[in-house]
């Protein structure tokens, strides 16, 4: 299992002259080697990344001395690049690749010529570049490249490496989560975590700042040390939500065994131009939610279960299982049969937490999740530690809650 770390680099103004040269001659060659692409298909040849290469090291890198002071390990992964994008485009995975502006993901890729790079600490050594520091200190890792990237006046640097799974001790079996807006997460036993909000408190900051940009000279100085204003502000919104995100879904892995979270249909959500709330939506970043909580599951050795999306969660109540209607004006869930009243996000979570104990029906407490354990529906024994959706699960549960919604009127009228 391969795991991503990402972290901020100290540098000095001449260590950072040198990552932008980089940056600029990667995205020189990227825009080179892209127009030649796109000229030989018209001229009805069929062009390659290693055909491109084999004609840019032989006749035109020559042509350029600048390109011969820098790490000729760039361009290699330009093409390299440049060819996936090619083949996910041919496969319908992508869009077409587009050419490159300067100042917008400005980043390089550079390795130690196939050997393997050994980093730990703030102290990192770092091929044709030399020494530089970080302000996170890394633990001892070993991996074959690594990518520079700038944000606004910073730059970072990103690798991956080898990562054997720690499962934690879980404090609880299940957990059910309802992702919203107002909130990002409304927890099953209880605990909100709280929308941070950092786009709406930065909006009169973001638009006085896009005001004075927009007075700017183009081309003056003054107008790239706004523009870098801008860009500060902007970051900083970005990692407020990033930083809350983060802290959710790892909470979330590394204290519970199962966790049922909803299958929501995000890019539906967003193409609904009618509600006030799509931006808002957009904002609370709830699909990444779900891609961080898939990958940390495996991490920390927890079972995911998702909901199905058709599954009637918030209109259902958690107590006797009978299902009402529920506008999204109305923020209160309160039962015609039962009387139970609870908060709309609650009941919600509550009925998540159902699913997964209907689910697996064999207890997993003290148990490791990578123990097999026996489906309750199929019978079969399956592997813990899976991410899957249960979309075959929602004739059950509604049977499931329709005999328990008839026993409590039984009751009522005995």
């Amino acid at each position: 299992m391969q795991r991503a770390f990402k972290t901020k680099l100290k540098l000095n103004n001449r260590q950072k002259t040198l990552m932008a040269q980089h940056a600029g001659y990667s995205r020189w060659l990227w825009n080179w080697a892209l127009n030649m692409w796109n000229e030989s298909y018209k001229a009805g040849l069929k062009p390659s990344a290693n055909k491109l290469k084999k004609f840019y090291t032989n006749h035109v890198k020559p042509q350029y001395p600048w390109q011969s002071t820098l790490s000729s390990r760039v361009y290699q992964f330009v093409f390299m690049h440049l060819g996936e994008a090619f083949n996910r485009f041919f496969q319908g995975r992508a869009q077409h690749p587009k050419f490159k502006k300067k100042g917008r993901n400005d980043s390089f890729t550079l390795d130690n010529c196939g050997k393997v790079m050994e980093f730990s600490g703030t102290r990192l050594k770092l091929p044709f570049l030399g020494w530089v520091s970080t302000y996170e200190p890394l633990p001892g890792i070993q991996t074959k490249r690594v990518t520079i990237s700038r944000e606004a006046d910073s730059w970072y640097i990103s690798l991956a490496y080898e990562l054997e799974p720690e499962p934690t001790v879980k404090c609880r079996e299940y957990l059910g989560v309802d992702v919203g807006v107002k909130v990002i997460a409304t927890c099953s036993d209880g605990t909100v975590f709280p929308n941070p909000r950092a786009y709406k408190q930065a909006q009169k900051k973001l638009a006085r700042l896009q005001g004075e940009l927009s007075r700017r000279t183009m081309g003056s100085a003054n107008r790239n040390k706004t523009k870098l204003k801008l860009a500060k502000a902007h970051q900083r919104v970005a990692n407020i939500r990033k930083d809350a995100i983060q802290k959710l879904t790892s909470w979330l892995c590394k204290n519970h065994a199962v966790i049922g979270l909803e299958d929501l249909n995000v890019s539906g959500l967003l193409k609904n131009h009618k509600e006030r709330r799509c931006d808002s939506r957009f904002r609370s970043a709830l699909y990444e939610i779900r891609r961080q909580v898939e990958y940390k599951s495996e991490w920390y050795g927890c079972s995911l279960v998702f909901v199905d999306r058709f599954y009637p969660s918030t209109k259902t109540c958690s107590s006797c299982g009978h299902v009402q209607e529920m506008p999204l004006k109305e923020r209160v869930f309160d039962c015609e049969v039962c009387g139970e009243v609870f908060d709309r996000d609650y009941n919600a979570s509550l009925n998540a937490r159902t699913f997964c104990r209907r689910l697996f029906g064999l207890s997993l407490w003290n148990r490791k999740c990578r123990h097999p354990m026996k489906n309750q529906v199929t019978g079969k024994k399956q592997e813990g530690n899976f991410n899957t959706v249960f979309t075959a699960l929602y004739q059950f549960l509604v049977a499931g809650n329709r005999r328990t919604c008839q026993g409590k009127r039984l009751k009522m009228i005995a």
